[in-house]
């Protein structure tokens, strides 16, 4: 099994903001990312599938092909927007790191062909805050 990781980069603005919550709950749970102005991240993705190397190209999938791929199913859905006004597989959801990568996961890994498999999404919202999902819930 050979694994392999394409790094891409989005820019997009969110807000998190519990509707059921009064104001004061939300700034006291979420501080300044609450803020009504919203506020943006410089966010780097990395995609890891895996899989055997194919014997006519010793690759597990070509990378040019899975960078274009990430760009017109993710990327060009989340560059430059509004995490909570603009993307479809947010509404309705808390706008978290968290939620967002499992989001990612169901917009991305029902076109990779098989046998290639997502393997694991890495989602880098800050120097100091990154989620890493493995699929499932």
């Amino acid at each position: 099994m050979v694994y392999l990781t394409r790094i891409e980069h989005f820019n997009a603005a969110h807000k998190l903001y519990n509707p059921a919550w009064s104001k004061e709950k939300n700034d006291e749970v979420f501080g300044k990312c609450a803020n009504e102005n919203w506020h943006g991240h410089n966010f780097e993705l990395y995609v890891t599938i895996k899989g055997d190397p194919d014997p006519d190209t010793g690759f597990i999938f070509d990378a040019k092909k899975l960078g274009a791929l990430i760009k017109e199913k993710i990327t060009e859905k989340l560059d430059h927007r509004n995490l909570n006004i603009d993307v479809d597989f947010m509404r309705d959801k808390l706008c978290t790191i968290e939620n967002l990568v499992m989001g990612i996961w169901k917009e991305l890994e029902p076109h990779l062909p098989p046998p290639v498999q997502l393997h694991c999404l890495k989602l880098v919202e800050t120097a100091k805050i990154y989620v890493e999902y493995y699929g499932g819930k």
